[in-house]
């Protein structure tokens, strides 16, 4: 049956009137910054492609506010805009409002995305949004500083990292660099201090363990489990250690200046950081002589009584998906092929450093020589650390606001990760409705 209306789908784009007669479809694509000028060049390939016309309207550059926008414009079903970017953890929280792309895109498309993402994006059955580009947590590291101080390979725990982080802060300032830092990351109360911190308890798991990280995927809520103790000790011994106080109010941005000005030794971020860091006016400034060299490896591990866990990263990135009140949902579809397709993923990940989820991409040589850590990346996108929004759905983001909330305070020095675990095991056991959410 879905091959034969994917087959009915396929024929009304090729006999539609839409695409005898020019149509305008508007997408909303992201705020300004670098994603929306790739969005631009990408639409305008299909424009010329098509002869159709995009339209970009308006996006908040807040995570909150552009959810919030979006899921008002589609609770009126408001037809006004046909393409919409999500972030990986909305599928399931707008999926009533977006056509299913199976009609759309062959299982040979498909196939070529990595599995966990298509899962994410794939809701009661339907695919609501296509991969645009893949995300997930990386170290970015300054590979001169830890040459000229011994070592010659980057760590591969957090304790080693704390090692090296603390020795090379303060070489550097009985050089005369008195803010330098070992380490910096996002810790500021929102989205991305839930990302942060899931991988940090996801790396204290077994490589063969599914982890007990917020809420299991039978609903039951886990968050108060050993290893979130340790690694939230872990994580809040760092604060004003080989961390700044002032990364209790660091998003991706303030962490990457601070890396950029030469300060800090170890920084973890997003992967587009490679391309804001190597963009113009984003090189490090160096007080040292000689050039400063970063590389970008994969996070630590935790080891919890001389067992080592996982290197792993929090599955982030955008998507794109298709409005139900669209007044052209073929030619809108048809854009969504085009900028998610393997060869528009091949150039942004090469002009923008934006993580392609088609995975034979990362084996290209030019792809490699444009970004040669890319790879590294496969095994993390295979097996991922997601945020529970499947389970918990439209609950989602009460849940992870709560967990950021009580993070933040573990590592502001405010409560104890033992007194403030058990608090939001009871919190998020009222909201679950024993784990039927």
């Amino acid at each position: 049956m879905r091959n034969v209306l994917k087959g009915l789908a396929i024929a009304t784009i090729l006999t539609s009137p839409a695409l005898v007669h020019a149509e305008t479809v508007t997408i909303a694509c992201g705020p300004e910054d670098d994603e929306l000028e790739q969005c631009r060049k990408g639409a305008k390939d299909w424009e010329k492609k098509t002869g159709h016309h995009v339209e970009f309207v308006h996006v908040p550059p807040d995570w909150h506010e552009q959810y919030t926008t979006f899921e008002q414009q589609l609770s009126k079903k408001s037809p006004d805009v046909d393409v919409y970017r999500v972030d990986v953890v909305w599928p399931g929280l707008l999926a009533e409002h977006f056509i299913d792309l199976k009609l759309y895109v062959s299982d040979e498309v498909l196939e070529q995305h990595f599995p966990a993402i298509v899962r994410n994006n794939t809701v009661g059955g339907k695919l609501v949004a296509m991969p645009w580009f893949a995300d997930a947590g990386l170290l970015f590291y300054r590979n001169d500083l830890l040459k000229k101080y011994g070592y010659n390979e980057p760590p591969t725990t957090w304790q080693e990292l704390e090692v090296m982080a603390r020795k090379i802060q303060q070489a550097e300032r009985d050089a005369g660099n008195g803010g330098m830092w070992g380490f910096v990351f996002q810790a500021k109360a929102d989205e991305a201090l839930t990302c942060n911190a899931l991988e940090w308890i996801n790396s204290f798991h077994g490589e063969t363990s599914a982890g007990e990280t917020i809420v299991r995927e039978d609903g039951k809520v886990t968050i108060d489990n050993e290893e979130a103790v340790t690694a939230l000790k872990m994580a809040a011994g760092w604060i004003n250690s080989i961390s700044p106080p002032e990364v209790l109010e660091y998003g991706e941005e303030e962490s990457l200046g601070l890396f950029l000005s030469g300060n800090a030794v170890f920084m973890r971020n997003w992967p587009e950081a490679w391309a804001k860091a190597n963009a113009k006016g984003g090189k490090l400034k160096c007080k040292a002589k000689g050039k400063c060299k970063w590389v970008v490896t994969a996070l630590p591990k935790g080891v919890k009584d001389g067992k080592d866990g996982r290197s792993t990263g929090t599955l982030g990135g955008w998507h794109l998906a298709v409005s139900r009140y669209s007044k052209h949902p073929e030619i809108a579809a048809d854009l969504v092929k085009f900028l998610t397709s393997r060869t528009e993923q091949r150039r942004r990940y090469i002009e923008a450093a934006h993580s392609p989820s088609v995975m034979n991409l990362y084996q290209e040589r030019d792809v490699r020589k444009a970004n040669p850590f890319y790879p590294s990346l496969m095994k993390i996108f295979m097996n991922p650390v997601a945020r529970p929004w499947q389970v918990t759905g439209h609950q989602y983001n009460r849940v992870s606001s709560e967990f950021y909330k009580a993070v933040h305070e573990v590592l502001s020095g405010s409560g104890k990760p033992e007194e403030k675990l058990k608090d939001l095991q009871k919190t998020l056991e009222r909201m679950s409705n024993e784990g039927k959410w």
